[in-house]
């Protein structure tokens, strides 16, 4: 209401200052048309004196300025209290209509693009907001039961029936069979039951205690966000997280996180996750299109200026796979008269072009498949340098130097 409140006055004031600039005063300190005139001719005859006696015009052209001037002296005195000389006076009715358009106006405006009733937040507050926002959501099991039951809603055949049906007797009663577990979990998945395709998953965790995987963890983070309908729950961050505690570089896991935090008003954090997933690839990774559909969004939310990096570009640098098993098999002066071309070609076309971190973490990767541990941990050491203000480019490069085996 105070809001509102503000916004009347502030109008209200602006349309008296209109309104008093329309309707004016009226007359120049209270004088009429033609004592104001009788004052501008006598000006005019001082100022003619002040000429004479600085030698700017002759006697003569006085004499015919003053004759004129007194002519003009009488008839304005002649007319003197024949016509008072006020401004126009705007009509009332063309000041309450602008009293109306501006006030109505501006809050109409407000009202269609702007949002009536909520409180104005600052960062800080949108922040701790989210933040409980994010404490504070359903659990697993309150998104679930929200979800219809699980009706299979794909076909299968007679005979795969029949296998899920003895898969699932199977493991039943083998609650450490390892294999078993997995391997309904996947069929469970397969079929659409994720939650059923959870708990087998949740049972392989546990019989693989501490020889567990990321992949296996985040295997299961991803069924409690299909069980779910789409939703991160609290479980299932926490499963992403343990995944990301095994392997940071975990790609899945860092997607859901992303999509957690737009679930939860964090689109600003969404955004540099994914936008680290997309320019770090590869560019068949399973997360990389459904980022693709909705990092724009994201970054509108976050307030980036956003434009997609070049994905699949056919001229990107660096070796095949087919150039990398070609250089397997030459000898150890041809790999490194290979090696150094690259390293030279990298280097001319960076200082004339510049070059994104992808491009530089084929470069390391391939080096560290060719044994360059050498050659690989100088080309790392310098992208970091290259990239230190720039926090994705930096996990790209990061992640480049991990797989070829030069960073920590």
């Amino acid at each position: 209401m105070t809001f509102w409140i503000i916004i009347l006055a502030i109008s209200a004031f602006v349309v008296l200052i209109l309104a008093r600039g329309l309707l004016g005063k009226g007359d120049r300190s209270g004088l009429d048309l033609a004592d104001y005139d009788l004052q501008v001719y006598r000006d005019q005859l001082a100022e003619v004196d002040r000429d004479v006696a600085r030698g700017v015009i002759g006697a003569e052209d006085a004499e015919r300025a003053r004759t004129e001037i007194s002519r003009r002296i009488l008839a304005a005195d002649a007319n003197r209290g024949s016509a008072v000389g006020k401004a126009p006076v705007a009509p009332k009715l063309v000041i309450a209509l602008i009293g109306v358009a501006l006030i109505g106006g501006s809050m109409a405006l407000y009202t269609w693009i702007g949002q009536p009733g909520y409180g104005d937040l600052a960062l800080e507050d949108r922040i701790a907001f989210a933040e409980e926002m994010r404490e504070n959501r359903p659990g697993q099991q309150v998104a679930v039961d929200s979800l219809p039951p699980f009706v299979q809603q794909q076909e299968v055949s007679e005979e795969f029936a029949t296998l899920m049906e003895r898969l699932r007797e199977t493991v039943a009663g083998r609650p450490d069979d390892l294999q078993g577990h997995r391997l309904l979990a996947q069929n469970e998945a397969r079929i659409g039951n994720f939650v059923a395709a959870a708990q087998a998953q949740e049972t392989v965790l546990r019989i693989r205690g501490s020889d567990i995987s990321a992949e296996d963890i985040a295997d299961y983070g991803e069924f409690l966000v299909l069980a779910a309908g789409g939703y991160v729950s609290p479980e299932a961050e926490k499963a992403f997280r343990a995944a990301l505690a095994k392997d940071e570089t975990d790609g899945r896991a860092r997607y859901y996180i992303g999509l957690m935090m737009i679930q939860t008003g964090r689109p600003d954090i969404a955004f540099r996750l994914w936008d680290g997933l997309l320019r770090r690839g590869p560019e068949d990774a399973p997360w990389i299109e459904p980022i693709l559909s909705q990092i724009e969004t994201v970054a509108q939310l976050a307030g980036v200026n956003y434009t997609l990096p070049a994905i699949g570009s056919a001229s990107a640098p660096g070796p095949s796979a087919g150039d990398i098993a070609a250089a397997a098999e030459m000898t150890p002066e041809e790999r490194m008269d290979m090696i150094g071309s690259m390293v030279e070609g990298l280097s001319n076309r960076l200082a004339t072009e510049g070059g994104p971190p992808r491009d530089w973490a084929r470069l390391i990767t391939s080096l560290g498949v060719l044994g360059e541990r050498e050659q690989a941990f100088a080309v790392f050491n310098n992208a970091m340098e290259v990239f230190a203000d720039d926090a994705s480019a930096i996990d790209t490069i990061r992640a480049a130097g991990q797989q070829a085996g030069v960073a920590e």
